[in-house]
């Protein structure tokens, strides 16, 4: 994981080929104007989730394209734990799909599409 994953206390609790889960907990830092957690940590654990999961196998790869829909929201220090399973690979490209929950709730959906440069 990168300098952005490490300062923002994300935990790698699993890693594969063509798999992760990583965790993280909503700080004081991490709140909007709202009161709740900011969609943009939750996209970037998810984020983090696929590129530990498409770069399993040791190639360089990158994100083309990546959506997120938010089912519910999260408050300060919900721990979530964001869970990436390949679906697909061909060619230099894959998609994956990463769930990211609460406790036994989820609170996102992502889908990422890989593409290897190297």
């Amino acid at each position: 994981m990168g300098p952005a994953e490490i300062a923002l206390g994300i935990e790698r609790l699993h890693s594969g080929e063509g798999t992760a889960r990583l965790a993280m907990t909503i700080t004081e830092t991490m709140i909007n104007v709202h009161g709740i957690g900011h969609g943009g940590y939750v996209f970037l654990l998810a984020d983090s989730a696929f590129a530990v999961a498409c770069n399993s196998p040791g190639s360089v790869t990158v994100a083309a394209q990546a959506e997120i829909d938010f089912i519910a929201a999260v408050r300060l220090g919900d721990e979530l734990v964001a869970e990436a399973v390949e679906r697909v690979t061909f060619g230099r490209s894959g998609i994956y799909d990463i769930t990211v929950t609460r406790g036994d709730e989820v609170v996102a959906e992502f889908r990422g599409r890989s593409r290897t440069i190297r």
